[in-house]
Parts: C-alpha cells; structure tokens; sequence
C-alpha cells in the first residue's frame, strides 16, 4: 500500500496556490503540501475577472470578503457587457442573475415571449434582471432580501498577482512549505513510471508520493514529461493571441467587465480600484503583433500604464489531464480564452474534483478516468458556449465573422440553438456551469428569436399577464434609488479593515 502523504505542487500562481490553499484547508494533515516556484518565472496574471463560485470557494477558505477585497484591489462584477458581438453598434449582457420570477415547470422568458408575441411587450428581457438594472445605475450592494427575486448574485474582478499574494501568505499559515528553484529535472519510477521527485537548478530534489502540474502553458510535468497529448479547438475557436496592458482607472467604476468585439478579435476592459484591466483577444491570421497593440493603444479609455504584455496560446486541452501520478490544473491543463471569466474557475473546480477523488492508497485507474471524464464533459461544456458568441452574427465588416458564422459547430450546440429557436426551451446539461439564463442571454442577445413559447404561460389572461410582467418590473426597480454607487460601496464595505 503506498499512502498518499507528500503533495508536491509545480509551480506558484492563483492555480498553484489556490490549489495548495484548498487541499491543506479541506484535506489537512493527513497530507504534507510543498509547492515550489521560481520568482525568475513570471506568470500569466491577466485573468482579472471572475464569476460567483469563487464566493463559494472564499467562504469555504474562510476568507474575509472585506478583507480580500481590499488587499486585492477587487471591485464587484455583476455582468459582462458584450458590444459589437451581434451587429456593430449594439450591445447586450450576460449577468449572474436571472430574468423576472422563478416558475415551475417554465421559465420566466415564456411568459415574456407570449407578451411580445400577443400583447405588445416592448421592455426588454433585461429590465425585468436586477443585475442589469445595477449595472446601468453603477449600483451595488448586498441585498439581504427573503424573496429570491431580488438575489443579486456577484462576482468579483480583481488583481490576479496580489490574488496570489493572498493565497500564498493564506497557505502558508496552514504550514504548506514553499521551495524556491527551477525544475530541472523529473525523477520517474523505473518500475511503474510515476514521477517520484523532481531535481532542482540547484541540485536540491524534492520528493512526492502525488505531483500537481501548476506550471502554465509549458504543462512540465503533464506534457513535457508525459507527452499526454493536447486536443486542439483552434478550427472552432480561432484567436490564438493576446496582447494586455493595464491604464489608469476610470472615474466610476462600473460593476461589470467589458467585452468589445472588434474585426477580428475582441478587448477587454476590467475595472479595478487602482487601475484598468485592458486586453485584446486576436486571431494572428488578421492582424499582426503590433496592428493588435496599436488597436488596443487605440482604444483605451484611460491613460495607458506599463508596457503591452504578448501572450501565444492555442484553444483547446491536454487529452489526460490526470496521468499516472499527475494532475494538471490551471494553463497546463488547457486553454479557453477569456470571454467569459472561466480561467480561475477551471482551477477551482480541478481543485474539487481531485478533492472527491483524492487518491489514498496510490493510484486507481478508474479513479483517474472518472477525474479525465469528468474534466473532458466540463470543457466542452464551456467551449460550446463560447463558440455560441462567435457563429450566431450578423456582422458583415470581416472575413473573420463571416468566417466564424459559415464555420461547422459541435453537434451539441447546434441541437441547444435549434431547440431554443423553435420553441424557446433550455435545458442545463449535468453539471453545465452556465445555468439556463445565461445561454438565454446570450442567445437572445446575438439575435436567436424563438418562434414559440411554452403552453403554460397561457394559463393566464392577457390582462393577467400584462399586470404580472409590471408587477415584476415595479418590483426589480424598486431597490435602485436606495443602493449606493459602486465606488461608495467599496469605499464604505473595506473601511473596517
């Protein structure tokens, strides 16, 4: 029997020390955590923006939402604002929340699919969210309603390298040790090909029983090793550069990120309390490194600050991305770009499923390939949601989007789409991290109008419907006159600490 005792985590990071913040905390003692990093290695750190599982995750840690917030420079992200996605010139949201009342057996957007259809409903699906309506007014503040309807469910965007900062003086309280070195070398088991240590630049080795492969896009352990394999989405997903830079602050601070499509590509703008987030998505066959930069430089609402930070990558994930005794999370384990915040969400639910799935008396093969399948439903999950973005416009101006609209999708999409178009249904798959209002949103917003509604929503009369479609209105706007702005809140919530 070879009990798991010694964790060796490869690289620092959010994923790094997320990874060894949540394994000491839920795992404890029965594991000895070392990470070991390099200060001469630098990390990606533009994965500014995030969605509401990290809450969970915090609360989970322990953490002080006060606290994180300002040692993290951290503002509030209640949506994303996509611009230019469907046509030029229009824009929509995805938000956390979800549109008017919950209902049995139907979603609230049949009801306000009949209205339009019979009875004139001009508002749009958006007045009736509350996180919308936050959005436009730059409000916010945790609302401690008993009715569900008036939930506000948020996010956070934040300084992903203080983010680390945090994690790590946070793991290391929870005595996980810190080795300082550069991975030379990996040190395999002749006999059955587990890693048991890696060799440091310094000659110094350092053992493990279980290896975590926190290195990034160059998957050390997990690739370089192991050569597991990388399936590629570039064909679905074409945009394989990236070129960020941060710039001054805004004068109000909206409480939601940005995403402004362009001719070939799309930018992000991330609002945090010291500074702007800025980036530029691109494909390499369209423009160049320094056409990308000059459009970024272009478009910066604020003055820009530092130098442009270039970053390669290729869409897609590792075909094992649990082998032998190995677990690749964070960059090593895939790549899906940023258009939806998902990048520290992957780690954190790496991070769970290895929880459940712990190794204790060495490897199991069926362990490792509930892990890999598990891991495979989840990133196809979000690849066919970001792919949604893509095909369904009506942009004229590029050969990119027509491209993008003429290109073969996964069959899974197209059933979601065709299912949605004729009759207004969803149905969130197992386990799909995008509940059924954000595909809504999405949908409705790149222009996906379904052709009918469902039966119930006729269980009311025409006068009904119309006072109950008011009463929500009247219901969601009631809050906004009394919420504070944005920056009052961040300023007032972070006062104590």
């Amino acid at each position: 029997m070879n009990t798991i005792k010694r964790v060796v985590i490869v690289g620092g990071g959010t994923a790094g020390w997320l990874t060894a913040a949540l394994l000491q905390k839920v795992i404890g003692p029965s594991i000895h955590i070392e990470l070991v990093e390099s200060e001469d290695i630098g990390t990606v750190g533009v994965g500014e923006a995030t969605i509401p599982p990290i809450r969970l995750v915090n609360q989970v840690l322990g953490i002080n939402e006060a606290e994180f917030i300002k040692e993290t420079n951290a503002t509030i992200k209640l949506a994303i604002r996509f611009e230019n996605w469907r046509v030029n010139g229009e824009d929509y949201y995805h938000t956390f929340g979800a549109p008017g009342r919950s209902m049995a057996f139907c979603h609230f957007h049949h009801f306000w699919q009949r209205a339009k259809q019979e009875c004139g409903e001009k508002h749009s699906l958006w007045d009736y969210d509350l996180n919308y309506l936050c959005c436009e007014a730059g409000k916010f503040a945790q609302i401690n309603a008993k009715d569900p309807v008036l939930e506000l469910p948020h996010a956070y965007h934040f300084d992903a390298s203080a983010y680390a900062r945090f994690l790590r003086k946070y793991a290391e309280k929870l005595n996980v040790v810190r080795t300082e070195g550069i991975v030379e070398r990996v040190i395999e088991d002749p006999v059955n090909g587990d890693i048991t240590g890696v060799m440091l630049k310094d000659g110094k080795q350092v053992k493990g029983d279980f290896f975590i492969d926190c290195s990034g896009f160059r998957g050390l352990l997990i690739q370089r090793h192991y050569n597991v394999g990388y399936e590629d989405w570039t064909h679905w997903l074409p945009c394989d550069r990236a070129v960020a830079m941060p710039s001054e602050r805004h004068e109000n601070t909206a409480p939601y990120t940005r995403a402004i499509a362009h001719e070939a590509g799309w930018q992000w703008r991330i609002p945090l309390q010291h500074r702007n987030g800025n980036g530029l998505v691109y494909s390499s066959q369209f423009y160049s490194q320094q056409e990308a930069e000059d459009l970024l430089l272009a478009n910066l609402d604020t003055k820009a600050l530092g130098d442009p930070l270039h970053i390669q990558f290729r869409t897609g994930r590792r075909r094992q991305q649990w082998h032998k005794n190995v677990v690749a999370i964070g960059l090593s384990s895939g790549f899906l770009e940023p258009l939806e915040s998902t990048s520290i969400h992957l780690i954190q639910s790496a991070i769970t499923r290895l929880i459940h799935l712990f190794p204790h008396n060495g490897m199991s093969e069926a362990n490792t390939a509930e892990y890999n399948r598990q891991s495979q439903i989840e990133y196809e999950q979000i690849r066919d949601f970001i792919i949604l973005h893509y095909y369904v416009n009506e942009r004229d101006d590029s050969r990119f989007w027509k491209q993008m609209r003429e290109m073969s999708v996964p069959e899974s999409l197209l059933h979601k789409i065709k299912l949605f178009r004729d009759s207004g249904k969803l149905f969130r798959e197992q386990n799909d991290l995008f509940l059924e209002s954000s595909w809504l949103q999405v949908m409705l917003g790149q222009g996906i109008e379904p052709t009918d509604y469902h039966p119930i929503a006729n269980a009311m009369s025409q006068a009904q419907l119309l006072n109950m479609m008011k009463q929500l209105r009247d219901i969601k706007q009631e809050p906004i006159a009394k919420l504070p702005t944005h920056d009052a809140f961040l300023a007032n919530y972070t006062k104590a600490v």
